[in-house]
């Protein structure tokens, strides 16, 4: 068994950590250890942590996730998050398409939609645009195209929950600068009490958003499926787009679709990066017991050449895993 499996969503990574394996929920501090295993230079390095299974895994129930973002807070749902563990349980548990992943914000419907390709939907569901669920409390009713002063300059926002708290900002050109400028700006304005994820969106046509991402959990990002739905759920309530939208990222591209009740599903690829078991010392920091003999990791289907690169110094011991064609890994934050 391993000590963590690692994917990636369009640069969105994750470790996935059985908790039978390494139960963070019962260190002494979980907030910690979910940062020094998503320390880029310290630890294995990723966006955020996702604890699953917890508990037995049962044909026909809901399978529970635990996630948390790469600063150490909990995260209620991550879409990419719940896409990725969708793969993992196929692949190391029930082996099925469908599942009802079950996170702080509630249950998720996830299909696997072409397993050899890793292309995965999850239904978001109807996001709220009402004040008092973003959290914005010095708001009242749906809060769309709202005047927000942050700073002295006036930005024009939409805030919405599905899941996790969105701003998602309209402008006519959107850029990573201007994200990392702004974004943490936003994100930590005292409108939100609870701080708020921030999607900077160009609207390109009817059918087709781009946007830049700022986490609350981890700043700057590549790809965000949250934030790709929450976007285009304000950008159908404004009236900008049909139902059917491209939504292009730094990281690649996702397909939305909105239904009639105003529900949002989420569509893209997935892949499984490595495997690999952490080091004894390492293991000694996160405060977890040294496991004495590691069973040999299990052969993996060949896949498809990347381009080489220069290999890098990690805390764990890493083999190569099973991924989706045509998706490159690459480096982003937390969705």
């Amino acid at each position: 068994m391993h000590d963590f499996v690692k994917y990636q969503a369009l640069g969105n990574d994750y470790l996935v950590i059985d908790p039978l394996r390494i139960d963070l929920l019962g260190l002494p501090s979980t907030p910690r250890a979910a940062r020094l295993l998503c320390d880029r230079h310290f630890g294995v390095g990723a966006d955020g942590v996702l604890l699953g299974p917890v508990g037995p895994v049962r044909a026909g129930e809901p399978v529970v996730l635990r996630i948390f973002n790469s600063d150490g807070t909990v995260c209620g749902r991550s879409a990419n998050g719940l896409r990725i563990f969708a793969l993992h349980l196929s692949q190391y548990h029930q082996g099925g398409r469908e599942f009802v992943i079950r996170t702080l914000a509630g249950d998720t419907s996830v299909r696997i939609e072409d397993l050899d390709a890793g292309i995965v939907r999850a239904d978001l569901g109807r996001p709220s645009f009402e004040a008092a669920d973003v959290p914005a409390p010095g708001l009242t009713g749906r809060v769309l195209d709202r005047p927000l002063e942050v700073t002295g300059r006036q930005f024009r926002v939409s805030c919405l929950n599905n899941g996790n708290p969105h701003t998602v900002v309209p402008l006519p050109e959107v850029s990573a600068a201007f994200a990392q400028e702004w974004g943490p700006l936003i994100a930590g304005h005292p409108a939100f009490p609870e701080r708020t994820n921030v999607q900077f969106m160009r609207v390109v046509d009817r059918r087709t958003v781009a946007i830049e991402i700022w986490e609350r959990g981890a700043g700057y990002t590549l790809a965000s499926g949250s934030s790709a739905c929450a976007s285009v759920g304000a950008a159908h309530a404004l009236g900008l787009v049909d139902r059917s939208v491209r939504v292009l990222m730094p990281g690649g591209v996702v397909e939305t679709g909105i239904d009639a009740q105003g529900g949002v599903t989420l569509s893209g690829p997935v892949e499984q990066v490595a495997a690999g078991t952490l080091a004894p010392r390492f293991r000694a920091r996160l405060g977890v017991p040294t496991v004495t003999a590691v069973p040999a990791v299990p052969a993996v289907p060949d896949v498809p050449d990347v381009p080489d690169g220069e290999p890098g110094r990690t805390a764990a011991g890493v083999t190569a895993g099973h991924g989706a064609t045509g998706v490159a890994a690459g480096h982003g934050t937390e969705a």
